[in-house]
């Protein structure tokens, strides 16, 4: 099995290019991977005006690999450098743009979602499985997507697991733009170029104040209720059997355990 990866690299235009790679789980994501890409985007140098993520092989990103998803603790939800790799995405001074194609599905669909733009290909499929696997998702998680299409469509993803195409999510306002599988990356690319070049002061702080007039206004003690709601589903019976459906392949049956 070859092992995954993230590819960096910077383009003399500004473009830092970060490459999802994982082919033999459609570029699922793993600890090792999300402390890459956390590292990569921490990291970028001065001169690197913009940040490109896309999935090597023509799949974005299948989600969180479940194999390797682990049990919460006293102190730490199994998803939580995931989601903290998420937030650094999102509050970048620098724009972001995501390359969609194929799937985009839990984790990857997130990953997107903290991009500040997504061009996606005709053939891309979204998905946001947690209901069906038995796990409340992170309510910044929850918050970026009702930001993108609105609470009741996010009702509509996260409450029925449901597949949602390239047509719908254009419609939506999931996808800037929709292009057919030839084009979407020297679209992709140019629109990146453009955003590469301009005043990155300018940009920093208007990024900045979109983010602070969007912000979720969770008080402490909600934020601590909503883990704790987590980390009871995460340990939950249904959690198990929502994992073990999914990597056999068959229908979940739930006990609400």
């Amino acid at each position: 099995m070859e092992p995954s990866a993230l590819h960096v690299e910077d383009r003399d235009d500004g473009v830092r290019v970060l490459t999802l790679s994982n082919p033999a789980r459609r570029n699922a994501l793993d600890d090792g991977q999300v402390a890459r890409l956390d590292e990569a985007l921490a990291s970028a140098p001065g001169k690197v005006r913009a940040v490109f993520i896309r999935g090597a092989g023509g799949t974005f990103c299948s989600g969180y690999d479940l194999n390797l998803l682990g049990a919460p603790t006293a102190d730490r939800l199994p998803d939580d450098a995931l989601m903290a790799c998420l937030a650094r995405l999102e509050s970048l001074p620098l724009p972001s743009l995501a390359l969609v194609q194929g799937w985009a599905f839990g984790a990857g669909f997130d990953l997107a979602a903290s991009c500040d733009f997504r061009i996606g290909s005709e053939d891309v499929v979204f998905s946001m499985p947690p209901a069906r696997l038995g796990i409340v998702y992170s309510p910044d998680g929850l918050t970026r997507a009702a930001r993108l299409v609105g609470v009741a469509r996010s009702k509509n993803l996260f409450l029925t697991s449901r597949r949602l195409d390239a047509k719908e999510a254009l419609a939506w306002g999931l996808l800037d733009e929709c292009l057919p599988v030839a084009d979407a990356e020297t679209r992709a690319l140019e629109l990146c170029r453009t955003l590469a070049a301009q005043a990155p002061l300018a940009v920093a702080g208007m990024k900045e104040t979109f983010r602070l007039l969007t912000r979720a206004a969770l008080s402490d003690a909600e934020r601590a209720h909503l883990r704790e709601v987590r980390a009871r589903a995460f340990a939950s019976e249904d959690a198990r059997e929502g994992r073990a459906a999914f990597l056999e392949k068959r229908p979940p049956h739930f006990r609400g355990q």
